[in-house]
Parts: structure tokens; C-alpha cells; sequence
């Protein structure tokens, strides 16, 4: 399948989902994150739910990551550049919802990419080989591209994966891992 139809059907199947499922199913993922071999890492870049997308909730892996006492890292999107830049997430952050109801830091302490070491990557759909596809506008693609080699990405998905993604281009980031409420794909 391509990207525009798996883009398609996946905006469809989320949107049959209720707000208990979503949450039981945010809940799993969580806790099936544990099961990684990445918490020794410190710096982690974690998106912020858009609820109005029916996206995983992210509130678990981010409370997680302060437990485990975690740098943790939140983005600021450039609609016009189609880069985003990085933040220290800090008890002072403020955010405020942009036009894409995507909460995003105010302002902060800016956290150079090359820090980074794990990436939470939002997606619609993946396939058995670690292709993501997302909403379309190329942020985390740009975004990853420009972040050290050995960053691991780890996607978040509802749903398991399709055989192939069709579209593939050269431009695009594969993932490292992607994490249902069922299991654990690598990718590696």
C-alpha cells in the first residue's frame, strides 16, 4: 500500500477507537517499553499527544522517563521550515497548542540534536521492515536525519505492522524499534 492510503486508513481505524482504548492501549505500550534495553540512555524525545488525532498517550512513557529521572526533550515545530526545534522539558516549561492542536514549549533551554540519544517517533503506520509512515510534512524525517548516528527511534503504534510500504524514499528514517500493546518489533 502506499503512503496516502495508508495514511487513509489508519486516520480511520483511530478514529473507532474510544478514549478507554486509548488509553488501556497507551498504557500497554508503556509498560512494554520497560522491556528495552534503553534506559541507561539520558537524553529522550518525546512528542506530545494530539488528542484530536487519537494519538497514543504519551502522559505514561512521560512519567516513566521522570521517574527514571530522564532528560527529557520536547519539540517546537516550524511550519515554514518544516524543522522542529528542541527543548528541555523543566517544572518552568509553559506550552501552548499551535494551529495543529500540537502542544508545544513557549521557549526554554534549547537541547542541540546531536544530544539526543532516544527518539519516541510518531507514526500512522509502519511496515515489517521499520518504514514509518507519518503525517506527511517531513519533520521527523529532517528531524532524525540531522541527529548522531547511533540515536535509537523507537515507534509507537496502536496497531501491528503492514507487510510493505510502498513508497519508500530515500529520504526517509527507518526505525529501530516499534512498540505495540501486543509486542516489540526490531528492526535492527
Amino acid at each position: 500500500m502506499n503512503k496516502k492510503d495508508l495514511r487513509k486508513k489508519y486516520k480511520a481505524l483511530r478514529q473507532q477507537l474510544s478514549k478507554e482504548q486509548i488509553e488501556d492501549k497507551s498504557l500497554a505500550i508503556a509498560n512494554r517499553l520497560l522491556s528495552l534495553d534503553v534506559w541507561g540512555q539520558t537524553y529522550f524525545h518525546l512528542f506530545l499527544t494530539i488528542e484530536e488525532q487519537k494519538e497514543m498517550d504519551t502522559e505514561f512513557i512521560l512519567q516513566i522517563l521522570a521517574g527514571k529521572d530522564k532528560e527529557i526533550v520536547v519539540a517546537k515545530s516550524n511550519f515554514e521550515t518544516l524543522e522542529m526545534t528542541n527543548f528541555l522539558l523543566t517544572d518552568n516549561t509553559k506550552f501552548q497548542k499551535n494551529d495543529y492542536n500540537i502542544y508545544e514549549p513557549v521557549d526554554g533551554i534549547e537541547v542541540p540534536t546531536a544530544k539526543i540519544d532516544v527518539v519516541f517517533v510518531p507514526l500512522l503506520a509502519y511496515d515489517t521492515k521499520g518504514n514509518r509512515v507519518g503525517y506527511g510534512k517531513g519533520f521527523y524525517d529532517t528531524f532524525l536525519s540531522k541527529c548522531k548516528e547511533d540515536v535509537i527511534k523507537i515507534g509507537l503504534s496502536f496497531f501491528e505492522p503492514e507487510a510493505a510500504i510502498d513508497d519508500v524514499s530515500e529520504t526517509d528514517i527507518g526505525l529501530d524499534y516499534c512498540v505495540t500493546p501486543m509486542t516489540v518489533y526490531s528492526f535492527r
